[in-house]
């Protein structure tokens, strides 16, 4: 009897539980729509009107959509044509992309700018090996005609001079002396040596000429210079006679051409008198040096 007792209460105690929780469900619920729906009214409102044209035609197939739906919201007067997005869950707003900007390259391209200053010059580089030999090029078109050139400058070298006075040997050699001038081109025979000296120089020709004297003999050298060069001999004879001599030489500037009788071993000498000339002693120039 007492366990029946206990049991009755306990039911009757989770039944009574049971009704206090049904009411304050029912007694809350209105108190959380009427929150929703302040904050409907104060959240900003998308009017239709001012969505761009391809978010307003999504905006149209989602009203119809959510029209079928739900069928209790056509009986329901809509004060203004402005919704939620959001309080529909079937609507997934669509992201459209963004057109990205095209630049044209052609329009930012600027003018060429002037040339810049030459910079520093590097270092020279190593020498190369030498190369091969080329070719031989083809001949070349005559020149023109040069301009006349200066004067061809001639150069000029002679002497031809003679003595009257005999001469004999003696214990030493003697420079032949002469005391006529003939021909002394520029004073290159000196006439108080005896001596030819070169200014010019070139090649020369030299001629000796002399008379013998009976019964004596004739033994004279053309000196170059220290050196004996040719020799004019007669032999002892009955008879005078004219002795000749000729040759040519090369002559460098400064060198010095002359006669020298030879010393007294034997009768030497040679003849002359103050009525003729019998003694003679030339040279003149070929050729200069310079001369091709």
């Amino acid at each position: 009897m007492i366990g029946s007792c206990k049991l009755g209460f306990i039911f009757g105690s989770c039944l009574l539980l049971t009704l206090i929780l049904c009411d304050t469900a029912l007694g809350r619920a209105p108190q959380k729509q009427q929150p929703q729906k302040d904050q409907e009214e104060t959240q900003e409102e998308v009017k239709v009107e001012d969505l761009p044209p391809p978010l307003l035609d999504q905006t149209e197939k989602v009203e119809d959509h959510h029209e079928k739906n739900n069928p209790s919201l056509e009986e329901q007067p809509s004060d203004s044509k402005c919704f939620r997005c959001c309080d529909n869950p079937m609507y997934q707003p669509m992201s459209m992309p963004m057109p990205m900007p095209q630049i044209n390259i052609t329009i930012l391209k600027g003018e060429k700018g002037d040339r810049g200053e030459r910079g520093l010059q590097g270092k020279y580089g190593k020498t190369g090996s030498i190369g091969a030999r080329g070719h031989i090029g083809p001949k070349g078109q005559k020149g023109t005609m040069g301009a006349p050139g200066d004067r061809c400058k001639n150069h000029y070298a002679a002497f031809s001079v003679g003595r009257k006075k005999p001469l004999h040997s003696n214990d030493y050699y003697q420079t032949l002396i002469f005391d006529m001038e003939f021909v002394n081109l520029y004073g290159h025979f000196n006439m108080f040596t005896g001596k030819f000296y070169c200014y010019v120089p070139g090649i020369y020709f030299f001629s000796l000429n002399v008379h013998t004297w009976n019964q004596k003999e004739t033994y004279l050298h053309i000196m170059k210079n220290d050196a004996e060069v040719v020799i004019l001999y007669a032999q002892v004879s009955d008879r005078s006679i004219m002795q000749s001599q000729s040759l040519m030489l090369e002559l460098q500037e400064q060198d010095e051409v002359w006669v020298r009788l030879f010393k007294g071993e034997r009768e030497n000498a040679i003849f002359s008198d103050e009525f003729d000339t019998y003694i003679t002693f030339n040279g003149y120039l070929i050729k200069h040096n310079a001369e091709p």
